[in-house]
């Protein structure tokens, strides 16, 4: 059994295996509902991976600093792929979270006009309505290099 300390001090137990997700159904389905990810022992988690043991759990929504800077981050990496889709050949270099919130930066040969902002964000809609599911992954960092240079990724494969 997992031991489990809420942010309220409260303890709750859960089956070996358990992820931040059961935790918040556990709790409520509307916090559940409303879940971005989870702080484990003070770490953002997402909210599938199973906990390792006895922890101090808190989730995450886009009420809290850290959900906006996820829902912004997540913004970023649909933005990446919505001009990938619509512009092949283009690369991303950096995207990173601001105070106010979010840009990316890319490659390619012609500048973006305003007409291209208007297919971007029509993009960026479809992307979001598909509700692609967002699967976290731990890659060696070689083979993460060697992926972005298999995609022609130069910039990505740089950082």
């Amino acid at each position: 059994m997992i031991k489990v300390t809420l942010p309220d001090g409260s303890h709750r137990e859960y089956a070996d295996g358990a992820s931040p997700m059961d935790v918040a159904e556990s709790i409520s389905k509307s916090l559940a509902k409303k879940a971005l990810a989870a702080k484990v022992d003070g770490e953002m988690w997402d909210l599938v991976r199973p906990l390792e043991g006895d922890a101090q759990v808190a989730i995450v929504t886009e009420r809290d600093p850290e959900g906006l800077e996820l829902i912004r981050h997540d913004a970023a990496h649909v933005l990446a792929q919505a001009v990938q889709e619509l512009y092949p050949g283009t690369q991303v270099t950096i995207g990173p979270v601001i105070d106010d919130g979010f840009y990316y930066d890319f490659a390619r040969e012609e500048p973006f006009s305003t007409d291209d902002f208007e297919k971007i964000e029509a993009k960026m809609r479809e992307i979001v309505d598909a509700n692609y599911p967002i699967v976290r992954e731990v890659w060696k960092k070689e083979d993460a290099i060697a992926q972005f240079k298999g995609m022609g990724e130069d910039y990505k494969a740089q950082i």
